[in-house]
């Protein structure tokens, strides 16, 4: 599986251990991924994904699921996040005509 987040494209980064003696190591960072299942409003369904814990600030900060998916980039979205955010633009298109 994966280390990478599926809302936010965040995956391992490399750096180093810096001793005592200043003597550099290579590690690697990885992020605090957390499988959590988020609630889509839009569509009535929850969804399991890995994020990353500073990604569900996010989603609190941005107000849920269907605002941080509309206002994300392709580009940093997994594909199961791109079908859900896919899914949620059909669901709120058809919904406009008929307000």
């Amino acid at each position: 599986m994966s280390r990478r987040c599926e809302l936010t494209g965040v995956g391992p980064m490399v750096g180093h251990n810096v001793s005592h003696s200043n003597i550099k190591t290579k590690r690697r960072f990885l992020p605090a991924l957390q499988p959590v299942t988020l609630q889509s409003e839009a569509l009535g369904q929850s969804f399991k994904l890995r994020v990353r814990n500073a990604a569900l600030r996010t989603l609190d900060f941005k107000g849920g699921l269907d605002a941080f998916l509309l206002k994300a980039r392709d580009e940093d979205l997994s594909t199961r996040a791109l079908k859900i955010k896919r899914q949620v633009k059909a669901k709120l298109a058809e919904q406009a005509p008929a307000a």
